[in-house]
């Protein structure tokens, strides 16, 4: 038996955001989901507005994949995961277990063809800035839906992940913000137009 996509099912049952009251929960099925659909945007504007030569589908493939060892591990939370140079290394360890424990869960000639989603490969490197930066961008669209709910505990989140995002200086990720961040600040009517 092969185990890998009966555990990919389980990522719905790992709930994101444990150190903060959420108005709505989000587990790391509906993000991945959220990741994937946003690096294949960045990955288009990318190509059509500044000349990249991105493999579109292959960025939606590894958002689609990019928090599935966390089904393993949970979801560390982002003051814990990064405290200290120490637990961010030991973190990692723990990561890349719980990566090969789950690509041993494929028949051996699938084995492969998942590989790059769970360890970098050198031809990747942008395409994983990519990822970084559409999860991000996923984390800002959750604090933009937490205050629109009224939620106050999301207000330093918002403004210390928006930084990283212009820190991070991808035009595609400015053109992201400014092209498709403002709609969800709309009610369903309004963006029904």
């Amino acid at each position: 038996m092969n185990h890998f996509f009966a555990m990919h099912s389980r990522m719905k049952y790992i709930n994101r955001w444990a150190l903060m009251r959420n108005t709505s929960s989000e587990n790391i099925s509906e993000h991945s989901n959220d990741v994937a659909a946003i690096a294949h945007a960045l990955a288009v504007i990318k190509n059509v507005r500044y000349g990249g030569r991105l493999n579109c589908e292959r960025a939606a493939f590894l958002g689609l994949y990019h928090d599935m060892p966390e089904i393993i591990t949970g979801d560390m939370p982002t003051p814990v995961k990064y405290h200290s140079k120490d637990l961010r290394q030991a973190f990692a360890e723990v990561e890349n277990m719980a990566s090969e424990r789950l690509l041993s869960m494929l028949p051996e000639d699938m084995k492969d063809y998942y590989r790059d989603a769970f360890f970098p490969e050198k031809e990747d490197e942008y395409l994983w800035k990519i990822i970084k930066a559409a999860d991000k961008i996923s984390a800002l669209i959750k604090c933009i839906q937490e205050e629109k709910a009224g939620n106050k505990e999301f207000v330093k989140a918002f403004e210390s992940t928006k930084k990283a995002i212009e820190e991070m200086a991808m035009p595609e990720c400015e053109d992201f913000l400014r092209d498709f961040i403002p709609s969800f600040y709309l009610s369903l009517d309004e963006q029904n137009v």
